[in-house]
């Protein structure tokens, strides 16, 4: 079997790797490979931190993920001899003000009955363990299963695996004969046939002739990464999330001293970086850790992330021949691991090996028939 893969985000690329683990021979197509939505992501490796009201399908996809990454981190890096950045170091989830606390409380709540292993500290006993972190912090919540990781050093480690296989082009179509697709037509007239495609190409699915029209929407942010001076590091130590005036913002600390500051999100159609986004970002973490305000600015970077109408990302067969894999939305780094497995299994014929049960009808696109037209592969159910 040959499959091509349509897109070099860590859902494509991470697909691909999967697939070639499995004895399938790969082809990823992509003109510009980890530079879209994973090159700006922080890697917050959150399924409690990301609970939030309304969006219970999503609690069990992400703790299953979660338990797949420490399997996937380290076969990956012993596969390509890179170094991921993967930390276990707990996430806080902070208060900036009295009322930015009882939300919090809440939250716990919500977390708590989704099964997740949360606790309410107060903001001194937080700043024992953070003492960066600002007096005007009234309380925080501890999460010790959530985790981080350096998405440019797992694509970086995912394109070193897959060095052979990539083909730096954009796709213009899928080519399809009595509804099934048989292969990609590149903007350069090249046609590249397979046994199976598969379409991870994030919120530009929709610019792909011959798949059916998807509801996605582009979810724009913005993403700074600083450098802390020396006589300050390490700055934090923990992923830092927080509201602030009930605005969520986080900082995330690397391993080798660098912090990734963000959260910004909006649906305006600008590709720009947004002043006031950065502005925001600055003013809400100095209000969590204000020596932040010393550190240098290396990098700003402002992607758009791919949504579904319910956030729950679309993964699921179109027609016999081609598997699409989209909408991950915040969560493509953390839901990677499952997103892969899902998508592979789809390829191989298999019944899913990872997930709770019922996992591709959560996903499936056939949950939007309304506006979603699905070729079904023949004899199939919706």
């Amino acid at each position: 079997m040959h499959v091509v893969i349509v897109g070099a985000g860590i859902i494509g690329l991470s697909t691909a790797w999967k697939l070639r683990c499995r004895g399938v021979g790969v082809t990823v197509v992509d003109p510009d490979p980890a530079m879209g939505a994973s090159h700006a992501a922080a890697g917050m490796l959150a399924p409690a931190a990301e609970v939030v009201w309304g969006q219970s399908p999503l609690y069990p996809l992400m703790r299953a993920s979660a338990d797949l990454y420490p399997g996937f981190a380290a076969d990956l890096a012993a596969a390509s001899g890179h170094e991921l950045g993967y930390s276990s170091a707990e996430t806080f989830v902070c208060a900036g003000d009295r009322a930015d606390l009882a939300s919090l409380r809440e939250l716990v709540d919500l977390q708590t009955t989704a099964g997740f292993d949360v606790s309410l500290i107060t903001g001194s006993r937080a700043r024992e363990l953070e003492p960066s972190l600002a007096p005007g912090v009234c309380g925080a919540v501890m999460i010790p299963g959530d985790h981080s990781i350096d998405p440019r050093r797992v694509t970086g480690a995912l394109l070193a695996v897959l060095r052979d296989d990539i083909v730096r082009v954009r796709v213009d179509a899928l080519i399809t004969e009595a509804g099934q697709t048989l292969g990609v037509e590149l903007e350069d007239g090249t046609r590249l046939r397979a046994d199976q495609v598969v379409v991870a190409a994030g919120s530009a699915c929709n610019d792909i002739s011959g798949v059916p029209p998807l509801p996605l929407r582009q979810v724009w942010g913005e993403v700074i990464r600083l450098r802390a001076p020396q006589a300050l590091a390490p700055l934090l130590t923990r992923t830092i999330r927080g509201l602030v005036k009930a605005r969520p913002v986080y900082i995330v600390p690397r391993l080798d001293g660098e912090l990734v500051l963000g959260a910004t999100s909006r649906e305006d159609g600008r590709s720009g970086t947004n002043a006031g986004g950065v502005h925001q970002l600055l003013r809400d973490a100095e209000r969590l850790a204000p020596a932040i305000l010393e550190a240098e600015i290396t990098d700003i970077t402002t992607r758009a992330r791919p949504g579904s109408p319910d956030d729950v990302p679309i993964i699921g067969r179109i027609d016999p021949g081609c598997v699409i894999s989209t909408g991950f939305f915040r969560h493509g780094i953390l839901l990677a691991p499952l997103g892969a497995e899902l998508s592979a299994d789809l390829v191989c014929e298999r019944a899913p090996q990872s997930g709770p049960p019922g996992v591709l009808t959560a996903v499936g696109p056939e949950r939007f028939h309304s506006s979603t037209t699905i070729r079904q592969p023949a004899g199939s159910h919706p």
